[in-house]
């Protein structure tokens, strides 16, 4: 069983208004935890079903497992809360490829990664939580410190990663590509994945921003991905959703114009709410980009285009936020203006891109591939949410032992903005420790509830 007694103990200590980082490191380390897993043995249990009718609720599983070592430049993290992320949705259907390969070629590489290879993969890639434990060589983070833990695991023994980190050869999306992640009690990070907590949200609003939100800054923002500036009219797809929500925020933020693409009315409320005047519903107006499974039809990326020009005063736009793929690649190319930047990060209805080089090389356009975000560009959206400028877009949460409901909500698009689960956090509403910041913009933290 769990190590029920140490838990309760630690998450005592947490809740305590005068607790002091020695009553943290005081305390002992559980010797067990809860956490969400997939199996080695279950990844054929889906073979030959198309991704739609794979079910996660049959393939996520809520164990006991035991506390991971501790090696050099880690943390050990006491997770309060974390989200659910597409990559824990492909994690759990076993797609494109089951993640324990990833598991086994990251345990090749030294005797201390040697121990992510496991028959079981703890997933999750986001969390807010309290710093347990760490490592030697961990001068900056101290047991107690309450953090978000961003995604990106690098080795960095490599020069390639020195100039930006998400060029390491060695890097890896924890809880994706490696084990121990966020949907947990306990996690295992990177201390060179840490930030400091919003002071002034919950924990499980704290956790929800995390991947999306980096993954949206450096594919918007930063100069390794769109670049983004005042003025810029900018198509987001899936406006209202995990990533596009983000995306959304940072366009308004920056002083630029998003045109947001919905699948409905009430996710279009939605990004009005943000302040979107530009909102287009895909499904009121009935776009079909495909004829058939294998011809796209044109007339209809020019319809869609039209229909852009009109709620920008006949612009065309700068910058394509893009990560549906396949289903919208071709559409994408084929809107931006000339001299316009698509830029993806994702390929959710399918990798197989098609579009009309014509429209791309003889209009002088440009494809940006952006993943994630290097450690820079992570705090720098954290401190934009830390400061209140960007605001968490979680719109429900879950208990640790329905994770699977919540996964399963977000494969069949039954979400909007972020899903968050408790982990140790008992209930919602704890950890905030700013009440004025958070009241000045408690209608924003709840846009998405």
């Amino acid at each position: 069983m769990p190590d029920n007694h140490a838990l309760s103990e630690l998450l005592a200590a947490i809740n305590a208004p005068d607790r002091t980082p020695e009553d943290i490191a005081a305390l002992p380390v559980p010797e067990s935890f809860r956490a969400v897993t997939v199996h080695k043995s279950d990844t054929e249990m889906f073979r030959g079903m198309p991704s739609a009718d794979k079910d996660p609720r049959k393939s996520l599983r809520v164990d006991e497992v035991p506390v991971p070592e501790l090696g050099p430049g880690e943390a050990l993290i006491a997770v309060m809360a974390s989200s659910v992320n597409y990559n824990t949705v492909w994690s759990s259907l076993f797609e494109p490829l089951p993640t324990f390969g990833f598991l086994e070629r990251y345990g090749r590489t030294s005797p201390l990664a040697a121990r992510h290879d496991l028959p079981y993969h703890i997933l999750g890639s986001d969390l807010a939580g309290v710093v347990l434990r760490t490592g030697p060589g961990v001068n900056v983070w101290k047991p107690g410190d309450e953090v978000v833990a961003h995604c990106l695991s690098v080795e960095l023994e490599s020069p390639d990663g020195h100039d930006d980190t998400m060029l390491d050869p060695a890097q890896r999306i924890w809880g994706f590509e490696t084990n121990f992640g966020g949907l947990a009690e306990i996690a295992l990070v990177k201390a060179n994945q840490l930030m400091p907590k919003a002071d002034h949200l919950t924990w499980e609003e704290a956790a929800a921003p995390g991947l999306v939100h980096s993954t949206a800054y450096r594919q918007l923002v930063s100069r390794n991905g769109a670049g983004m500036k005042q003025g810029d009219n900018v198509l987001i797809w899936g406006a209202s959703g995990g990533l596009g929500s983000y995306a959304t925020q940072l366009a308004l933020a920056g002083g630029a114009n998003p045109v947001c693409v919905v699948s409905n009315e009430r996710k279009a409320e939605v990004c009005r709410a943000m302040g979107a005047e530009a909102v287009i519903d895909r499904s009121a107006e009935g776009y079909r980009f495909w004829s058939d499974d294998d011809t796209q039809n044109p007339r209809e990326w020019k319809r869609f285009g039209a229909r852009i020009r009109e709620l920008t005063g006949g612009e065309d736009v700068d910058i394509v936020f893009e990560h549906p793929g396949r289903e919208t690649f071709g559409a994408s190319v084929y809107v931006a203006r000339r001299g316009g930047t698509i830029v993806t990060c994702a390929s959710t209805s399918g990798y197989r891109h098609e579009f009309d080089n014509r429209y791309l090389w003889m209009h002088l356009k440009r494809i940006v591939g952006t993943h994630f975000a290097n450690y820079r560009e992570a705090w720098e959206a954290n401190r934009l949410v830390a400061k209140g400028k960007i605001h968490p877009t979680l719109s429900c949460t879950y208990p640790l032992a329905d994770t699977a409901l919540a996964v399963h909500d977000v494969h069949s698009n039954a979400h909007q903005g972020k899903v968050g689960v408790l982990c140790l956090a008992p209930t919602e509403g704890l950890g905030v420790r700013d009440e004025e910041l958070r009241a000045r913009h408690i209608d924003a933290i709840n846009r998405f509830r």
